[in-house]
């Protein structure tokens, strides 16, 4: 989850996942088309109307007449990376106004090559060497496909301006795999239309201004049409058209350098977390669509030094098993900003966040300075559950991966007899969750549908927390143990709504998610009320963790490290699991932590490491616009997959100003050789479906 605001006023909207982004994209195409049907009207006017009666800027050449029409275009897409950043000028607000300045111009490498992209057809039919290009009719046809295109490349760019605040991306080829993803957006296109009506409205005007400078130039059909003539034109636009393609070609591929640019390419300007001001939305979705494979990496020759370096073999565990039950509790969009024990810093030691039962039970918990490795829930589920992160484009559970045979807690405590349920209070079907469970080995999927009781839904995401957990607990009180139970939550999801009950109960805070999480909090201390009365409530280690984190409101939870920032907790009840582990934790290592506890005798894949583990390194990875960034031994290093492009000591700089990789620290070195070996590790076992031991 994460909170936008609106950079015109102090009101701060909220956001949510990627479901909540595709809702909000749908609902700009649903606003849009008021726009377009006036734009249309625009359009045929600009086509259609006696050339006599309009002021023209130009009228002659086509491919004159193309090619200003495209700067027309160009001028447009800069003033979109524009309002861009000041929709979302509170993220880039650490950047100084020639740091802007010169991503503002290298973007316009990234303009040119997508409106080429996007163009090629019109380009084509304008530049062919024949006469009958100036006809009227075929000129109605070319210029309604170049209107439409552009307009619809525009459009992109706004929406993204909504939909990056989600990911903290731009949107990519992945998207269009989401539309099959099941969801609520019908109930929710007027909350989306209250909070976000400003973006298709600065959209139409801007489809309108694009038109009406567009249309300034028009085509004029040639004189003389002798065969001598006819043969001359049909020689020299012969030549036009082979120059116009080569250029064409050069501005498709950013250059004459060996290699096309590329999402990557924006990295090694800026640092990853100004990719996505640098680059446009057509770009990222054309430079993605079909690209989705990962590349087989070999940058360890050496299998023994591969795995010497980092291995995502987890070896049997020596000790006697523990048969304990296992419950894992995913939070939506719990950034650890919002719990008062891991912010004892803030505010002159007075914060209190918003999170009173977790932060009581973290004083019998062994409490950690987790990461995500994903900013959306899609990633964040086979991270905490198979120990797999999502390090590219899509999520691994919509990639071509996802068919690969998976570890999970699900099926490797099967092995031991354990029965396995997940609850998630949201529309079966929502996410890919359902099918996820079942590839992975869980025995059972709890959802709405299963609660059978629609008084309980809020109207826009699924059952309320509060009915959901009671509904979660009453369920597991009848599975076999022991047992591996999964719960994720959804109160704490865009528009935020806590029921009209409890009204004055929950006092708000500075970003308008923060009431909702403390709904969150205090349905999760209802539950654990109900469970701690049970039998199988002492025999259970409890995990509670986030799926993702949610908008930033203190500058660190602003920056690339704090945006990652969850809790991870593990909790047993009557055991000393006390304290707080300063080590650097990620989902990924959720389930290795388990099944060190329990003394898991069998071997495993996973992309983690258990937080038991003294010996084992710790770290976290993101990735992000081309970026990979990890965290670990106190450092931040980000990599484009060829070198290192930032380096920051977190321990002396939090902030993240000082860029450290020009020094070319030996540090540097050590931490770029294992994130190799990490990523060498996942692509490779990704590609040939070694994601088990079997």
């Amino acid at each position: 989850m994460v909170i936008v605001q609106h950079p015109a006023s102090s009101i701060q909207y909220p956001a949510s996942s990627i479901q909540h982004s595709e809702n909000i994209l749908s609902t700009f195409v649903v606003m849009s088309m008021l726009n377009l049907k006036f734009a249309g009207r625009i359009i045929y006017w600009a086509m259609a109307g006696k050339s006599k009666k309009r002021f023209r800027i130009y009228e002659g050449n086509i491919l004159l007449v193309t090619f200003f029409r495209l700067l027309v275009v160009l001028i447009f897409f800069f003033l979109s990376r524009i309002c861009f950043y000041l929709f979302n000028l509170q993220y880039f607000s650490n950047l100084g106004f020639g740091e802007v300045m010169r991503i503002f111009f290298i973007g316009l490498r990234f303009d040119v090559a997508a409106i080429l992209i996007i163009n090629l057809p019109v380009i084509f039919f304008n530049s062919i060497p024949f006469r009958f290009r100036y006809h009227r009719v075929y000129q109605f046809f070319v210029n309604a496909f170049f209107y439409l295109v552009n307009l619809v490349g525009l459009f992109a760019n706004f929406a993204d301006s909504i939909y990056f605040r989600f990911t903290l991306k731009r949107i990519t080829a992945e998207f269009f795999s989401y539309l099959s993803v099941a969801g609520d957006f019908d109930k929710l296109v007027p909350q989306f239309i209250h909070d976000f009506w400003y973006v298709p409205l600065v959209w139409g005007l801007f489809s309108l201004l694009l038109i009406f400078f567009a249309s300034r130039f028009s085509v004029d059909a040639p004189h003389g049409k002798s065969k001598g003539k006819s043969l001359q034109y049909f020689l020299v636009n012969s030549f036009y058209f082979l120059v116009i393609a080569s250029i064409t070609v050069i501005g498709i591929r950013g250059g004459t350098q060996l290699r096309p640019i590329g999402i990557i390419t924006a990295g090694s300007y800026t640092q990853a977390k100004n990719v996505p001001l640098l680059l446009n939305t057509p770009f990222s979705i054309s430079r993605t669509i079909g690209n989705e494979k990962l590349q087989t990496l070999l940058y360890y020759k050496k299998d023994d030094q591969l795995a010497k370096t980092f291995t995502p073999l987890h070896e049997r565990h020596p000790g006697h098993f523990r048969n304990l039950n296992v419950m894992i509790i995913i939070l939506e969009s719990f950034s650890r900003e919002h719990m008062g024990s891991l912010n004892q810093n803030l505010e002159n030691g007075e914060y209190k966040g918003f999170t009173p039962f977790f932060d009581s039970l973290a004083r019998h918990s062994l409490l950690l300075n987790g990461f995500a490795n994903g900013k959306t829930s899609i990633q964040g589920i086979p991270a905490v559950l198979s120990g797999i992160p999502s390090l590219m484009n899509e999520s691994f559970i919509q990639s071509n991966y996802s068919t690969d045979r998976i570890n999970s807690l699900a099926n490797l405590l099967k092995q031991k007899g354990y029965s396995s349920a997940f609850f998630h209070g949201g529309t079966n079907g929502t996410m890919g969750f359902d099918s996820y469970t079942k590839i992975s080995g869980f025995d059972h999927y709890f959802g709405r549908s299963e609660y059978h009781n629609d008084r309980d839904y809020d109207g826009e995401w699924g059952i309320r927390d509060e009915e959901f957990l009671q509904y979660t607990k009453r369920t597991i009180d009848h599975l076999p143990q022991p047992f591996m139970a999964a719960f994720f939550s959804l109160s704490s999801h865009h528009p935020y709504h806590v029921p009209k009950k409890y009204a004055h109960k929950f006092h708000k805070g500075k970003l308008p998610i923060q009431e909702s999480i403390m709904y969150a909090d205090y349905s999760l201390s209802k539950f654990f009320e109900s469970a701690e009365k049970m039998p199988w409530y002492r025999n259970t280690l409890f995990v509670i963790t986030a799926d993702h984190t949610s908008e930033g409101y203190y500058p660190y939870y602003q920056t690339d490290a704090g945006q990652y920032a969850i809790p991870i907790l593990f909790f047993r009840p009557g055991d000393k699991l006390e304290g707080k582990n300063g080590e650097t934790a990620s989902q990924t290592d959720i389930m290795p932590s388990v099944l060190d506890y329990l003394n898991f005798n069998k071997d495993y894949i996973a992309f983690g490491n258990s937080v038991f583990d003294t010996a084992a390194p710790h770290f976290s990875i993101h990735y992000i616009s081309g970026i990979y960034s990890m965290i670990k031994d106190g450092y931040l290093l980000e990599f484009n997959g060829v070198k290192t492009i930032a380096l920051f000591d977190l321990r002396n700089d939090n902030l993240q100003k000082n860029n450290l990789a020009v020094k070319n620290l030996p540090v540097m070195k050590n931490l770029e050789d294992f994130l190799k070996a990490y990523l060498q590790q996942y692509n490779n076992r990704l590609i040939e479906n070694r994601l088990t031991t079997e």
